[in-house]
This record gives C-alpha cells, structure tokens and sequence, in this order.
C-alpha cells in the first residue's frame, strides 16, 4: 500500500521555523473545539499548560452541536458507546452528565426492513455472525467476502446492512472485514452500548468547555484560523494541535496528503406530531439506512405530543442527498403511516466527509494521516491515526495530540534551559 500520504510535509512556507519557536512561551494552540479541541485542550490544561483553543464558529460543540429548540437536534444521530475509552475518560472528570438509554419497552419496536417489507426480527444469522471477535476477521479482505463465506450471502449482506448505524458509508461490505466486525459487534451488543445526553450532545459539549475554562483554558470563538502563519499575529507560539475536519486541516497545513477515505450520507431530521405504537428504530437491511425516533428515550428534545425522529442514508457516487432522502421517506411510509400530514418541521442535508474514516481491505486506523505532523503540529478529530468508533476515534486523537504536544513543550524547556542550570533547584 502506498503510504506516501501520510508522511510529513517538507513544505516549510506555511510552517514557523524551528529557531523561532525555541525561543517562544510554552502555550500549546487548539485550532477547532468540537470533542477532539475540547479533549485535547483539558488534557493538555489538566498537564499544567498554558492553552488557547480557537472555534470559527460562535458556538463549541463542532458536528457535536445540539440544534437552539424546540427541536433539538444533533447533526446527524449522535450515540454515544458505554464501553468505549472515552466514557470512562469523562466520567472521571464529572462531564458525562445525565444519561439516558433506549427504554427496555421500547425493544419490541424495533423493525427491520428486508424484501421490501418490515419484520419484527433479522436474520438469524446476523446476531451469530455478531458474536464473533473482530479479531477473527482479516485486514486484507472485505467484509461481503468473508462473511459470505461463513453465513452465506443473504445473511452477509443483511449484517453489513445493519453495521452500517456505525459507519455511514453507501457500501459496508466493500470495506476490510475487520473494520467492519468491530462495528457489527459494538452495534449489536447486548445490552445495548448506546447512551444518549439528556438535552442533546451540546449539553455535554458545554460541559467539558465550562471545565476547559475552569482549568484556564483561554477559549476564542468566532475567529478563523486560515493559516499557521495567523498565530504569530494573534501572539501565539508554542505547539499547535489541529482539530479539524481533515478537509480544513488540509486547507490550513497546505498539505494535500491529508487524506482519507470517507463517506456520503443523506440526513434528515422530521418532527411529527406523536401517534402511539409508532416504531422506535427502523434498520433498512436491503441498502443501508436508520430512522430512530430519538424522543423515544430522551423526551426532552421535543416539545409535548410531538416525536422527534433522525435518520441517515449513505449515498454513493453520483447519488445525490434526493436519492438517500427517497429511501427515507419509503421507510417513513412503511413504519409511520401518515407521517406526511403530522410533519411539523423537517431539516434535511448531505454530510460529505463529516461522518468519520473507513478502512477499505489492507489498510487499519494506523495507515491514516498520523497524528504528529513534524515541527509541532499535531492533528486531531475522527479522521486520523487512532482507534475507536466514531467519536471514540475523537476522543483518542485528542489526548494522544495533547501528550505530544505537552512532550514537545517540554523538550522546548529543556533546549532552551542555560547549559549547567538546573531549574528544578533555580
């Protein structure tokens, strides 16, 4: 596999030399403050270090922003996993807040959508194949390949399908067999991983910038940083960690290797006017696709007697976010009768790049850009060299940029100490 994508730029034009930052304060710069800024700034300001951490937008949060009311939403249908690293990060630091997760109730109103119709349960196949370790399946072969060959095509298919929750990409069975078990596994866990914030994913975005603050983490919004050369004007020098779409911190580092593959998914967020007996998930197991009514276990993101449903269709080259809309709206008709007339408001978009890597056959998260980008620029976000599922991937990339960030400022201490001085006793 070529890896030359992921080796350091030699492009020195938009990068501050080497002399110049040993001479410089040691406060490490956060370029982005959706959960991978906001982890890296606390882990780094939990180390001692002075932080600044730069949002474009006016709110923090990135693709983890929670929609002003009445119906709160998250870009796209947010989850987060209890047994991931990151769960336990935060509630060590008190940040998890209220938690919720899908009602015990609500089990019986989950269906399935196979041969054009919805079922009460999957193929059999499906939860066995979900059983085994994703240690058991190959780097180098794509999931269809090797499913099929332990559970035939139907039910292959059908599982790949059903993953798809976890990785908004038009094909899942394309992609390495590894990659995809994990998410099959951690997708179909029993009891279910999946815990919801209380007032969305903002309520716990607030919750860790109201920490970062209280460490002394110095937080900008609305200013855009378009280039490093940016930060000498604004008086920053020290580390800079990127946490950014890989998108934007290809635009910023000027590094077009900064690369990987991604995907393409319609979104589409409906509030209805609430009608009993409604179903809480619908998993399309014939393309991939997911309609969750998320105010099944958290009625607080819609206002009384109203349902707040969040669905995600991957779409695939030369589809447009119209075609993953059409399925939406035919699983709509299937599993909400009348839906159309009990619309109260709709939002719908295409999220192209915004929903996380994948791993085609050959290639694992240590084959995608690294984190270190020589010259201390560190990159961060859901898109780079660490492990995880979905926004665990954020998370990782957050503290392993923070660590090497801290370790660079050290380093820069220690260039600049006098020779034969020992500031420990200084």
């Amino acid at each position: 596999m070529d890896r030359s994508n992921h080796s350091h730029s030699s492009d020195s034009s938009h990068r501050r030399s080497s002399s110049h930052r040993t001479t410089r304060t040691t406060r490490i710069t956060v370029i982005g403050g959706g959960l991978a800024g906001l982890t890296a700034a606390i882990t780094a300001a939990e180390s001692g270090a002075a932080v600044t951490l730069y949002e474009a937008h006016h709110t923090l949060g990135g693709r983890a922003r929670t929609a002003e009311g009445p119906y709160l939403t998250n870009e796209g249908p947010h989850a987060l996993y209890s047994r991931g690293p990151h769960w336990a990060w935060l509630r060590r630091r008190g940040l998890l807040g209220p938690m919720v997760s899908p009602p015990a109730r609500e089990a019986a109103r989950f269906r399935f959508h196979r041969g054009g119709a919805l079922r009460r349960t999957p193929p059999l196949g499906v939860f066995r194949l979900a059983r085994r370790p994703a240690q058991q399946a190959p780097v180098d072969t794509d999931f269809m390949t090797w499913a099929t060959a332990l559970a035939g095509p139907d039910t292959a298919r059908a599982a790949a399908h059903f993953a798809a929750v976890a990785l908004f990409h038009d094909d899942p069975g394309s992609l390495s067999a590894a990659f995809v078990q994990e998410r099959l596994r951690r997708a179909a866990a029993l009891p279910p991983e999946a815990r919801y914030p209380v007032g969305g994913w903002g309520q716990l975005t607030d919750r860790m910038a109201g920490h970062a603050w209280n460490l002394g983490v110095r937080i900008e919004t609305a200013v855009r940083i378009d280039s490093l050369d940016a930060l000498d004007s604004l008086a920053e020098d020290g580390p800079v960690i990127v946490a950014t779409s890989l998108s934007a911190a290809r635009r910023l580092l000027k590094d077009d290797g900064l690369r990987w593959t991604g995907g393409r998914t319609a979104l589409l967020d409906l509030a209805v006017r609430a009608r009993r007996g409604a179903p809480f998930i619908v998993s399309d197991l014939d393309a991939p696709g997911w309609l969750e009514r998320f105010t099944a276990q958290d009625p607080s993101l819609a206002p009384a007697g109203h349902e707040l449903l969040q669905g995600h269709f991957p779409v695939g080259p030369g589809q447009s976010a119209a075609d993953g809309i059409a399925r939406a709206e035919r699983l709509l008709d299937l599993g909400f009768p009348g839906w159309r007339e009990r619309t109260v408001w709709r939002r719908e978009s295409l999220a192209t790049g915004r929903t996380g890597a994948v791993d085609l056959p050959g290639t694992t998260w240590r084959d995608r850009p690294r984190i270190d980008r020589g010259d201390g620029v560190y990159l961060a976000g859901d898109e780079v060299a660490a492990p995880g599922v979905l926004s665990e991937v954020s998370f990782n990339s957050g503290i392993a940029a923070a660590s090497l960030a801290l370790q660079r400022v050290q380093f820069l201490r220690d260039a600049a100490r006098p020779a034969g001085v020992d500031l420990k006793r200084a």
